[in-house]
């Protein structure tokens, strides 16, 4: 075990450093001179030049990209151009309302969506299995942001149920950031759960037509049982699969829903520095965003030799 987590995270390592090369090249691969784009149409060309020093354009690439990842391992993400804080302080100061964001969706999807899948497997072509896919097929369809806005007008607007925007600190209280969170939590998890749903039906219809399936059946097992004990851990491993790619629409979706409901966190940040074009926030918020995607990935290569002991060898 032990030595299959030892291959898998030194695998990771590569992969970041082609992830840090990438993120680094941005400042050099982005159309028209960045230094003459942040400066402005009113810039002079001295300007521009004490731009440029600053992005250290001035220099070879190579020994650029050195500084900056010798920095990087030492948690200095750089510093941002306009607001002229370190990278770390503003991330730090926005990474609470987008992990409360992530890390609820994250669990309302499973806890909605995994059930739901199997439920529809046990009940297959059901009006029961057509509602779940039928919902799944909407949820999977429907842009995010669209969700948001219906959600806020209905339950924000409409009912008065909900604050339409803006979030609450778990410090002030967990029913108040609770609250706050719903409406975010709803859209953002909304193509998640068909996601999961979906692929959940899937692998639970393939594991309940083995015979060992059959076998339980025979043997007056109950439904319960049968379903969450023998044949829902039997297909595990492609629900977690989608799980952990799942994530990826979490950090996209993030940032979608962050501006919908006016919530301060990393997605906002990187918004109003792609606007600005605050390529050190940019980069720092990206390579951020990698390394969790990565990571993530990581736990769900541990997962899969818990789950199937085969994967080890």
């Amino acid at each position: 075990m032990w030595r299959y987590a030892g291959r898998r995270a030194l695998a990771t390592v590569p992969v970041m450093a082609m992830v840090a090369l990438f993120v680094f090249s941005l400042l050099y691969i982005a159309p028209g001179d960045p230094a003459a784009i942040i400066a402005g149409d009113q810039a002079s060309a001295e300007d521009i030049a004490r731009i440029r020093v600053s992005l250290g354009l001035d220099r070879p690439f190579v020994v650029r990209f050195g500084e900056w990842l010798w920095h990087v391992l030492h948690g200095d993400l750089g510093t941002s151009i306009f607001a002229n804080l370190p990278v770390t302080h503003m991330i730090a100061q926005r990474i609470e309302p987008t992990l409360s964001l992530m890390a609820m969706t994250l669990v309302f999807a499973i806890v909605v969506a995994v059930p739901a899948g199997v439920l529809a497997a046990a009940r297959a072509g059901s009006w029961i299995d057509r509602l779940v896919m039928l919902v799944a097929v909407i949820g999977f369809s429907v842009p995010v942001f669209v969700v948001g806005y219906v959600l806020a007008w209905v339950f924000a607007l409409q009912l008065d149920w909900l604050p339409v925007q803006g979030y609450t600190p778990l410090a002030r209280g967990v029913l108040a950031w609770l609250r706050g969170l719903v409406l975010p939590v709803v859209a953002l998890g909304a193509i998640y759960i068909a996601l999961i749903a979906r692929i959940t039906r899937a692998a639970m219809l393939e594991v309940l037509g083995q015979d060992y399936i059959r076998t339980a059946r025979a043997k007056g097992l109950g439904l319960a049982p049968i379903l969450f004990v023998h044949a829902l851990k039997n297909a595990s491993v492609p629900i977690v699969t989608v799980i952990g790619l799942g994530v990826a629409l979490l950090i996209g979706g993030a940032v979608v829903t962050e501006s919908v409901f006016a919530i301060p966190g990393i997605g906002r940040l990187v918004v109003d520095a792609i606007l600005r074009r605050d390529y050190p926030v940019i980069q720092g918020v990206t390579l951020l965003f990698s390394f969790v995607y990565v990571v993530v990935n990581l736990i769900v290569d541990l997962l899969y030799s818990v789950l199937d002991p085969r994967i080890r060898q």
